[in-house]
Protein backbone atom coordinates (compact mmCIF):
# COMPACT_ATOMS: atom_id res chain seq x y z
CA UNK A 1 0.00 0.00 0.00
CA UNK A 2 1.42 3.43 -0.76
CA UNK A 3 1.83 6.22 1.69
CA UNK A 4 -1.21 8.89 1.53
CA UNK A 5 -0.53 11.91 -0.18
CA UNK A 6 -2.22 14.27 2.65
CA UNK A 7 -2.73 14.11 6.32
CA UNK A 8 -6.04 12.03 6.62
CA UNK A 9 -7.00 14.46 9.82
CA UNK A 10 -6.84 17.41 7.58
CA UNK A 11 -8.16 16.09 4.72
CA UNK A 12 -10.96 14.89 6.28
CA UNK A 13 -12.08 18.05 8.42
CA UNK A 14 -13.83 19.78 5.24
CA UNK A 15 -17.27 19.49 5.46
CA UNK A 16 -17.92 20.99 2.02
CA UNK A 17 -20.46 23.62 3.50
CA UNK A 18 -19.68 26.14 0.65
CA UNK A 19 -18.27 29.14 3.20
CA UNK A 20 -15.26 28.95 1.34
CA UNK A 21 -16.44 30.14 -2.04
CA UNK A 22 -16.74 33.63 -1.77
CA UNK A 23 -13.44 34.20 -0.30
CA UNK A 24 -11.39 32.39 -3.41
CA UNK A 25 -10.46 34.51 -6.02
CA UNK A 26 -10.14 31.91 -8.40
CA UNK A 27 -13.92 30.72 -7.79
CA UNK A 28 -14.64 34.48 -8.34
CA UNK A 29 -12.85 34.31 -11.86
CA UNK A 30 -13.90 31.59 -13.08
CA UNK A 31 -17.41 30.44 -11.48
CA UNK A 32 -15.46 26.86 -11.46
CA UNK A 33 -16.47 24.67 -9.00
CA UNK A 34 -13.23 22.89 -9.16
CA UNK A 35 -11.27 25.97 -8.91
CA UNK A 36 -12.60 26.80 -5.58
CA UNK A 37 -10.90 25.04 -1.74
CA UNK A 38 -14.36 23.01 -2.00
CA UNK A 39 -13.78 21.64 -5.28
CA UNK A 40 -10.10 21.20 -4.48
CA UNK A 41 -10.31 19.15 -1.63
CA UNK A 42 -13.15 16.95 -3.20
CA UNK A 43 -10.13 16.67 -6.25
CA UNK A 44 -7.76 15.64 -3.00
CA UNK A 45 -10.05 13.33 -1.89
CA UNK A 46 -10.04 11.19 -5.50
CA UNK A 47 -6.45 11.53 -5.45
CA UNK A 48 -6.10 9.97 -2.03
CA UNK A 49 -8.47 7.34 -2.78
CA UNK A 50 -7.36 6.13 -5.93
CA UNK A 51 -10.07 7.48 -7.92
CA UNK A 52 -8.06 9.23 -10.09
CA UNK A 53 -5.40 8.95 -11.76
CA UNK A 54 -2.11 10.55 -10.23
CA UNK A 55 -1.05 12.63 -12.68
CA UNK A 56 -4.76 13.42 -14.16
CA UNK A 57 -4.57 17.17 -16.16
CA UNK A 58 -7.40 18.14 -13.52
CA UNK A 59 -5.00 17.46 -11.15
CA UNK A 60 -2.16 19.33 -12.65
CA UNK A 61 -3.97 22.44 -13.14
CA UNK A 62 -6.11 23.07 -9.94
CA UNK A 63 -2.68 22.56 -8.16
CA UNK A 64 -1.36 25.23 -9.84
CA UNK A 65 -4.11 27.14 -11.03
CA UNK A 66 -4.44 27.58 -6.78
CA UNK A 67 -3.14 31.24 -5.37
CA UNK A 68 -1.82 29.65 -1.98
CA UNK A 69 -3.47 32.77 -0.54
CA UNK A 70 -5.21 30.81 2.07
CA UNK A 71 -8.17 33.33 2.21
CA UNK A 72 -10.34 30.34 2.50
CA UNK A 73 -9.21 29.31 6.16
CA UNK A 74 -10.46 32.38 8.40
CA UNK A 75 -14.17 31.70 6.93
CA UNK A 76 -13.89 27.96 7.50
CA UNK A 77 -16.56 27.09 10.26
CA UNK A 78 -14.53 23.62 10.53
CA UNK A 79 -10.85 25.01 10.66
CA UNK A 80 -9.85 23.17 7.78
CA UNK A 81 -5.61 24.14 7.18
CA UNK A 82 -6.00 24.70 3.28
CA UNK A 83 -2.36 25.69 3.29
CA UNK A 84 -0.81 22.73 4.48
CA UNK A 85 -2.90 20.17 1.95
CA UNK A 86 -2.34 22.56 -0.95
CA UNK A 87 1.94 22.05 0.35
CA UNK A 88 0.91 17.99 0.49
CA UNK A 89 -0.88 18.17 -2.44
CA UNK A 90 2.31 20.30 -4.16
CA UNK A 91 4.88 17.68 -2.99
CA UNK A 92 3.53 14.86 -4.44
CA UNK A 93 2.43 16.90 -7.64
CA UNK A 94 5.19 18.81 -8.81
CA UNK A 95 8.09 15.80 -7.85
CA UNK A 96 10.93 15.48 -9.58
CA UNK A 97 10.96 16.85 -13.00
CA UNK A 98 7.16 17.49 -13.13
CA UNK A 99 8.11 20.90 -10.69
CA UNK A 100 8.04 23.93 -13.10
CA UNK A 101 11.69 25.11 -14.37
CA UNK A 102 11.13 28.61 -12.80
CA UNK A 103 10.30 27.33 -9.95
CA UNK A 104 13.27 24.99 -9.22
CA UNK A 105 15.74 27.80 -10.73
CA UNK A 106 14.68 30.23 -8.19
CA UNK A 107 14.69 28.00 -5.14
CA UNK A 108 18.44 27.02 -6.28
CA UNK A 109 19.44 30.32 -6.21
CA UNK A 110 17.58 30.90 -3.19
CA UNK A 111 19.70 28.40 -1.29
CA UNK A 112 22.84 30.04 -2.91
CA UNK A 113 23.70 31.67 0.87
CA UNK A 114 27.57 32.50 -1.32
CA UNK A 115 25.87 34.40 -3.78
CA UNK A 116 23.00 36.30 -1.87
CA UNK A 117 25.76 37.84 0.64
CA UNK A 118 27.86 39.79 -1.23
CA UNK A 119 24.82 41.09 -3.80
CA UNK A 120 23.76 42.03 -0.42
CA UNK A 121 26.68 44.01 0.43
CA UNK A 122 26.77 45.57 -2.67
CA UNK A 123 23.39 46.68 -1.99
CA UNK A 124 24.39 48.24 0.81
CA UNK A 125 21.82 45.78 2.87
CA UNK A 126 22.63 46.85 6.75
CA UNK A 127 24.63 44.32 9.04
CA UNK A 128 25.80 44.34 12.38
CA UNK A 129 23.65 45.65 15.38
CA UNK A 130 23.65 46.91 18.59
CA UNK A 131 27.48 46.70 20.81
CA UNK A 132 28.61 43.47 21.68
CA UNK A 133 27.30 41.94 25.51
CA UNK A 134 24.54 39.83 25.90
CA UNK A 135 22.67 38.06 22.74
CA UNK A 136 20.50 40.26 21.00
CA UNK A 137 17.10 39.99 21.97
CA UNK A 138 15.97 40.23 18.34
CA UNK A 139 17.01 39.58 14.77
CA UNK A 140 16.39 41.32 11.10
CA UNK A 141 15.79 38.80 8.69
CA UNK A 142 16.97 39.51 5.46
CA UNK A 143 14.92 38.30 2.94
CA UNK A 144 17.10 36.51 0.20
CA UNK A 145 15.51 38.21 -2.98
CA UNK A 146 14.38 41.16 -0.49
CA UNK A 147 18.14 42.16 0.02
CA UNK A 148 18.45 42.39 -3.73
CA UNK A 149 15.03 43.82 -5.30
CA UNK A 150 14.62 46.26 -2.25
CA UNK A 151 17.52 46.44 -0.19
CA UNK A 152 16.24 50.40 1.29
CA UNK A 153 13.54 47.94 3.16
CA UNK A 154 15.86 46.71 5.77
CA UNK A 155 17.75 49.84 5.97
CA UNK A 156 14.07 51.47 6.74
CA UNK A 157 13.68 48.60 9.39
CA UNK A 158 16.79 49.42 11.17
CA UNK A 159 16.17 53.12 10.79
CA UNK A 160 12.73 52.01 12.77
CA UNK A 161 14.04 49.74 15.31
CA UNK A 162 17.84 50.14 15.75
CA UNK A 163 18.09 47.72 18.50
CA UNK A 164 17.81 45.07 15.63
CA UNK A 165 20.63 42.81 14.80
CA UNK A 166 21.48 41.59 11.77
CA UNK A 167 23.73 38.78 11.64
CA UNK A 168 25.78 38.01 8.86
CA UNK A 169 25.47 34.88 6.30
CA UNK A 170 21.87 34.59 7.17
CA UNK A 171 20.20 32.64 4.19
CA UNK A 172 17.02 31.73 2.42
CA UNK A 173 13.81 30.92 5.22
CA UNK A 174 12.49 28.05 2.93
CA UNK A 175 8.90 29.33 2.12
CA UNK A 176 10.09 29.74 -1.81
CA UNK A 177 10.41 25.98 -1.48
CA UNK A 178 7.44 24.79 0.74
CA UNK A 179 5.05 26.59 -1.46
CA UNK A 180 6.43 25.04 -4.56
CA UNK A 181 6.32 20.89 -3.77
CA UNK A 182 9.62 20.71 -1.33
CA UNK A 183 8.57 21.29 2.04
CA UNK A 184 10.98 19.30 3.44
CA UNK A 185 13.78 21.49 1.88
CA UNK A 186 11.42 24.42 3.20
CA UNK A 187 10.97 23.11 6.75
CA UNK A 188 14.80 22.56 6.89
CA UNK A 189 16.13 26.00 5.94
CA UNK A 190 13.59 27.50 8.49
CA UNK A 191 15.23 25.49 11.08
CA UNK A 192 18.47 26.78 9.74
CA UNK A 193 17.52 30.07 9.87
CA UNK A 194 16.33 29.91 13.69
CA UNK A 195 19.63 28.66 14.59
CA UNK A 196 21.54 31.14 12.45
CA UNK A 197 19.08 34.25 13.95
CA UNK A 198 19.53 34.69 17.87
CA UNK A 199 16.49 36.08 19.43
CA UNK A 200 12.58 37.04 18.26
CA UNK A 201 12.95 36.46 14.45
CA UNK A 202 11.91 40.12 13.18
CA UNK A 203 10.55 40.20 9.23
CA UNK A 204 9.46 42.64 6.67
CA UNK A 205 8.14 39.98 4.46
CA UNK A 206 4.62 38.46 5.50
CA UNK A 207 4.78 35.14 3.56
CA UNK A 208 8.38 34.62 5.37
CA UNK A 209 7.03 35.60 8.59
CA UNK A 210 4.09 33.40 8.37
CA UNK A 211 6.16 30.24 6.87
CA UNK A 212 8.80 30.50 9.72
CA UNK A 213 6.08 30.79 12.40
CA UNK A 214 4.12 27.50 11.03
CA UNK A 215 8.42 25.87 11.99
CA UNK A 216 9.55 27.60 14.89
CA UNK A 217 6.40 28.59 16.35
CA UNK A 218 4.37 31.53 16.16
CA UNK A 219 6.15 32.93 19.49
CA UNK A 220 9.53 33.23 17.78
CA UNK A 221 8.80 35.29 14.72
CA UNK A 222 7.23 39.16 14.40
CA UNK A 223 6.43 40.66 11.24
CA UNK A 224 8.01 44.08 11.56
CA UNK A 225 4.47 46.03 11.94
CA UNK A 226 3.51 43.88 14.50
CA UNK A 227 7.16 44.56 16.35
CA UNK A 228 7.01 48.35 15.78
CA UNK A 229 2.78 48.58 16.74
CA UNK A 230 4.11 48.46 20.53
CA UNK A 231 5.93 51.56 20.41
CA UNK A 232 3.66 53.52 17.73
CA UNK A 233 4.87 55.36 14.83
CA UNK A 234 6.52 58.86 14.77
CA UNK A 235 6.09 61.99 12.16
CA UNK A 236 3.55 62.71 9.77
CA UNK A 237 3.58 62.11 5.62
CA UNK A 238 2.62 64.89 3.38
CA UNK A 239 1.44 65.43 0.01
CA UNK A 240 1.42 69.45 -1.28
CA UNK A 241 0.89 70.54 1.96
CA UNK A 242 -1.65 67.95 2.86
CA UNK A 243 -1.78 64.75 4.77
CA UNK A 244 -1.29 62.12 2.77
CA UNK A 245 -3.73 59.71 1.64
CA UNK A 246 -2.09 56.01 2.24
CA UNK A 247 -3.91 52.26 1.24
CA UNK A 248 -2.46 49.04 2.37
CA UNK A 249 -2.09 45.86 0.81
CA UNK A 250 -2.31 43.03 3.23
CA UNK A 251 -0.27 39.77 3.01
CA UNK A 252 -2.45 36.88 2.20
CA UNK A 253 -0.34 34.78 4.69
CA UNK A 254 -0.16 37.35 7.09
CA UNK A 255 -3.40 38.07 7.63
CA UNK A 256 -4.52 34.69 6.77
CA UNK A 257 -1.91 32.41 8.33
CA UNK A 258 -0.85 34.87 11.81
CA UNK A 259 -3.95 36.93 11.83
CA UNK A 260 -1.81 40.03 11.49
CA UNK A 261 -3.67 42.92 9.61
CA UNK A 262 -4.89 45.97 12.60
CA UNK A 263 -1.60 46.42 13.06
CA UNK A 264 -0.39 48.04 9.63
CA UNK A 265 -3.29 49.75 9.27
CA UNK A 266 -2.80 51.40 13.13
CA UNK A 267 0.50 52.42 12.30
CA UNK A 268 -0.13 53.61 9.15
CA UNK A 269 -3.14 55.81 10.83
CA UNK A 270 -0.99 57.48 12.65
CA UNK A 271 0.98 59.07 10.25
CA UNK A 272 -1.01 59.54 7.47
CA UNK A 273 -5.12 59.56 6.48
CA UNK A 274 -5.54 55.95 6.22
CA UNK A 275 -7.73 54.74 3.18
CA UNK A 276 -9.26 51.05 3.00
CA UNK A 277 -9.10 49.39 -0.18
CA UNK A 278 -12.73 47.25 -0.65
CA UNK A 279 -9.96 44.48 -2.13
CA UNK A 280 -7.21 45.19 0.22
CA UNK A 281 -7.80 41.33 1.94
CA UNK A 282 -7.47 39.66 -1.01
CA UNK A 283 -5.21 38.39 -2.88
CA UNK A 284 -2.73 40.95 -5.40
CA UNK A 285 -1.76 38.05 -7.79
CA UNK A 286 1.58 38.42 -6.80
CA UNK A 287 1.16 35.02 -4.80
CA UNK A 288 4.78 33.83 -4.60
CA UNK A 289 5.84 32.80 -7.71
CA UNK A 290 2.41 32.65 -9.18
CA UNK A 291 3.05 36.08 -11.30
CA UNK A 292 5.64 34.35 -13.32
CA UNK A 293 4.57 30.56 -13.23
CA UNK A 294 1.30 32.05 -14.10
CA UNK A 295 1.06 35.52 -15.85
CA UNK A 296 -2.06 35.87 -17.59
CA UNK A 297 -4.19 34.91 -14.46
CA UNK A 298 -1.73 37.00 -12.09
CA UNK A 299 -2.37 40.09 -14.15
CA UNK A 300 -6.42 39.61 -14.66
CA UNK A 301 -6.31 40.28 -10.84
CA UNK A 302 -3.58 42.63 -10.68
CA UNK A 303 -5.12 44.95 -12.79
CA UNK A 304 -8.68 44.90 -10.99
CA UNK A 305 -6.53 45.98 -8.07
CA UNK A 306 -4.72 48.75 -9.58
CA UNK A 307 -8.61 50.09 -11.01
CA UNK A 308 -9.41 50.18 -7.41
CA UNK A 309 -6.48 51.89 -6.02
CA UNK A 310 -6.54 54.70 -9.03
CA UNK A 311 -10.37 55.00 -8.32
CA UNK A 312 -9.56 55.21 -4.03
CA UNK A 313 -7.55 58.72 -4.68
CA UNK A 314 -4.58 57.38 -2.98
CA UNK A 315 -1.17 58.59 -2.68
CA UNK A 316 0.41 55.98 -1.72
CA UNK A 317 -0.47 52.09 -1.17
CA UNK A 318 1.87 50.41 1.36
CA UNK A 319 2.83 46.53 1.37
CA UNK A 320 3.79 44.25 3.72
CA UNK A 321 5.54 42.05 1.54
CA UNK A 322 7.98 42.38 -1.40
CA UNK A 323 6.17 40.07 -3.59
CA UNK A 324 3.72 42.17 -3.31
CA UNK A 325 5.50 45.41 -3.20
CA UNK A 326 6.68 44.34 -7.33
CA UNK A 327 3.89 43.26 -8.21
CA UNK A 328 2.09 46.59 -7.27
CA UNK A 329 4.76 48.65 -8.83
CA UNK A 330 4.30 46.42 -11.79
CA UNK A 331 0.84 47.47 -12.17
CA UNK A 332 0.51 51.07 -11.58
CA UNK A 333 4.00 51.80 -13.97
CA UNK A 334 1.92 49.70 -16.75
CA UNK A 335 -1.29 52.03 -15.90
CA UNK A 336 0.91 55.34 -15.96
CA UNK A 337 -0.64 56.16 -12.56
CA UNK A 338 1.01 58.94 -10.04
CA UNK A 339 0.10 56.35 -6.85
CA UNK A 340 3.31 55.16 -5.28
CA UNK A 341 3.98 51.89 -4.24
CA UNK A 342 6.50 51.71 -1.00
CA UNK A 343 7.05 48.92 1.82
CA UNK A 344 5.52 49.61 5.02
CA UNK A 345 8.77 50.41 6.41
CA UNK A 346 10.16 52.81 3.76
CA UNK A 347 6.67 54.55 4.42
CA UNK A 348 7.32 54.48 8.34
CA UNK A 349 10.67 55.63 8.07
CA UNK A 350 10.10 58.71 5.53
CA UNK A 351 7.24 60.64 8.08
CA UNK A 352 9.80 59.57 10.80
CA UNK A 353 11.71 62.23 9.34
CA UNK A 354 8.56 65.01 9.26
CA UNK A 355 7.30 66.37 12.90
CA UNK A 356 3.28 66.51 12.82
CA UNK A 357 2.20 69.84 11.54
Amino acid sequence: MTDPVFDPDLLSRCISCGFCLPACPTYAETGDEASSPRGRITLMRALQNGDLDPYDPTLKEQSSQCLGCRACEPVCPAGVEYGQLLEQWRDHQWKGRRQPLLARVLMLAARMRPVFRPLGALRRVPGGGPAAGDPPAASLMLGCFERVLFPTVSRAARQLAPELAVPAGQGCCGALHAHNGDTAAGERLARRLGDDLPGTIVTTSGGCAAHVASVLGSERVRELSAYLTGRGARGELRVDGRRARVALQDSCHLRNGLGVWKQPRELIGQVADYVELPSAATCCGAAGTYSLLRPRESRRILDAKIREIEAAGVDYVAAVNPGCLRQLRTGLRRARSRVKAVHIAELLARAAQHPPE
